[in-house]
This record gives C-alpha cells, sequence and structure tokens, in this order.
C-alpha cells in the first residue's frame, strides 16, 4: 500500500517554495500549497528508485542555512566581478573527485554548487566518480575543492544514508 505522504520533507520543502514563489501566506495560498505539496510527492513516489534516510537532520538543517548564506555572500562577490575590471576574473574547470555516491546525494552536491553564483556543476565524469565544475575564479583549485568538501560535501555525507 502506498503510504499517504511519500517523502514528507519534500513536502514540506514543496509548500515553502510555494509560499515564497508567491510572495503569500493567505489561507487560500497556504491551501493551493499544501494540496500540490501533497498530490507532487504522491505522484512522483513511483519514479523515485533510492530511498533517503537522514541521519542528522540538524545538520541537514544547518547545511541549508550555510547555502543560503553562501548564495547571498557569492551573489555580492560575483558582483564585484562583474562590475570591476575583467582582469580579475580567472574562470577555469575544475576535476572534484566524489566522495559522496547515492543518485540524491550526488544531484544535492551538484546543485548546491550551482546555486552558489561565481561555480557551476558542468558534468559528471561517466563512471560517476568526478564532478566538472566551471568556476568564476578557478585559478586556486585546492581551496576551491576543499572549500566544497567542508561546507558541503561533508555534511551531505554525513547527514544523509542512502540505501
Amino acid at each position: 500500500m502506498k503510504p499517504l505522504l511519500p517523502h514528507p520533507i519534500l513536502s514540506l520543502m514543496l509548500l515553502g517554495l510555494w509560499l515564497l514563489l508567491v510572495n503569500s501566506i493567505s489561507p487560500g495560498q497556504i491551501l493551493l500549497g499544501a494540496l500540490l505539496a501533497w498530490l507532487i510527492p504522491l505522484y512522483t513516489a513511483r519514479f523515485w528508485t533510492a530511498q533517503i534516510h537522514i541521519r542528522r537532520p540538524l545538520l541537514l538543517l544547518r547545511l541549508t542555512g550555510t547555502v543560503l548564506v553562501d548564495i547571498l555572500i557569492a551573489n555580492i562577490a560575483v558582483a564585484r566581478l562583474i562590475v570591476g575590471p575583467r582582469a580579475r576574473i580567472q574562470p577555469g574547470f575544475i576535476r572534484m573527485p566524489l566522495r559522496v555516491k547515492g543518485n540524491v546525494s550526488v544531484s544535492l552536491l551538484a546543485n548546491i554548487i550551482t546555486l552558489t553564483p561565481g561555480t557551476l556543476s558542468a558534468s559528471l565524469s561517466p563512471d560517476r566518480s568526478e564532478l566538472i565544475i566551471h568556476a568564476l575564479q578557478g585559478e586556486d583549485s585546492v581551496a576551491i575543492i576543499a572549500e566544497i568538501r567542508e561546507r558541503y560535501e561533508q555534511p551531505l555525507l554525513d547527514a544523509l544514508e542512502q540505501t
């Protein structure tokens, strides 16, 4: 039997995203958002092959906060790069060996990297062992990889358990 709420965390995220998109917390919008947040995971549950078990939900919440702060800070840094002299931009591609292995974990990491201005997940190697990242300031690839590992990949490894 199918559970009534197959992905409760996804449902909460969808509801929050809906309310942010419509910029309203009126009862009608909350009701419509809740309906969508219930129906979308219910309809798409059969396409989810991997099940994710959250081992440390507070760490996942902290990671979300870190990502949001990093997006804000990176937006300001990228704006300064764009407005400033072009000689300061040193774009480059970086190959980052992955420690996360599951489909959802790799996808989350790639999306986090892409959401942070100044970096973009360009490709995943065919054997899924490396993520190719484009960075606006790609001259120090070791430092960029270390920062991604510390701020995003390690919390994902610690918070999620893929089965």
